[in-house]
């Protein structure tokens, strides 16, 4: 198994000085808006959406998630069996590591891409991944099912669209639907990440396992820019400012996670971490 350390590193790197803290660090669970909970850890995002017809739950942190992840879901009055599909950002160990546990509780559907579902389904990191070097393997995880770009998943009343958003993996995914509170609906938007980070011999500038690095980089940052978003969650909850929106919460309620920039914001934030990224590997060269 590659460093857990290393990967820790990446996403450190990737997420700036507020993932210093360990990922796993306790956080409360809590409401965002209707039907829409956080119910991950502190530094790696699950949300859970529910519905009288069962559960849907993006992301399941690392390997050491689970437990809280549980708990969380629990004390907010629910059930993990009712749980019938669990939604993943991206392949790597941080988001999808602790998905075969959650899974295996639940008997849940596991969705993904179609680059992304031999990686699940194996536990084994694409050979292609920017941060291949450097990522740890994962369990391997049943009744995986690739969508399609565009795919929509419906549950009951649920109604989420997969968004392929490729860069910072070959397989990443954003998911969109729409939750309801006070007479008003809101866009929420679960935002993968648009980190172009790298690890090893790795170069967006020109690799030959994934050539396309920095042209999906780019598309995926179009792609969130032009979503319509009024709640913006991301896979690393503080590259999206949760945390200062849920200090307003007291305050405002639920409508202090509405931001209808927030998607744009965190894609410049992508786009200026491409640029940098470039420079750097052009810089390597001289």
């Amino acid at each position: 198994m590659k460093s857990i350390k290393s990967l820790m590193l990446l996403a450190f790197l990737a997420a700036g000085p507020a993932a210093a803290a360990d990922w796993n660090d306790p956080q409360e669970p809590f409401a965002v808006f209707g039907n829409t909970y956080y119910v991950g850890v502190r530094g790696l995002s699950s949300v859970l959406i529910t519905s009288p017809a069962g559960h849907m739950l993006i992301d399941g942190g690392s390997p050491k998630s689970p437990r809280q992840i549980v708990q969380h879901i629990r004390r907010l009055g629910f059930k993990v069996r009712d749980i019938k599909y669990i939604l993943n950002s991206h392949e790597h160990y941080d988001h999808a590591g602790g998905i075969a546990e959650l899974q295996r509780l639940s008997g849940a559907t596991v969705l993904t891409s179609v680059a992304a579902e031999p990686v699940l389904r194996t536990g084994a990191t694409n050979k292609a991944d920017p941060q291949f070097s450097a990522a740890p393997a994962m369990a391997p995880i049943a009744k995986v099912r690739a969508l399609r770009d565009g795919e929509v998943v419906k549950l009951g009343p649920l109604v989420v669209t997969a968004h392929y958003t490729p860069g910072h993996t070959p397989g990443g995914m954003s998911w969109t639907w729409q939750s309801s509170e006070g007479g008003r609906t809101a866009s929420m938007v679960y935002a993968d990440s648009l980190n172009a980070i790298s690890s090893g011999s790795f170069r967006y500038s020109g690799n030959a396992l994934y050539p396309n690095a920095k042209a999906d980089v780019e598309r995926s940052i179009a792609k969130i820019a032009s979503l319509d978003c009024d709640i913006l969650l991301s896979a690393h909850p503080e590259a999206g400012d949760l945390w200062e929106r849920l200090a307003k919460q007291p305050a405002l309620g639920n409508a202090a996670f509405i931001d209808t920039g927030a998607c744009r914001a965190y894609a410049e934030r992508g786009r200026v971490k491409l640029a940098s990224t470039l420079a750097a590997e052009a810089a390597s060269l001289k």
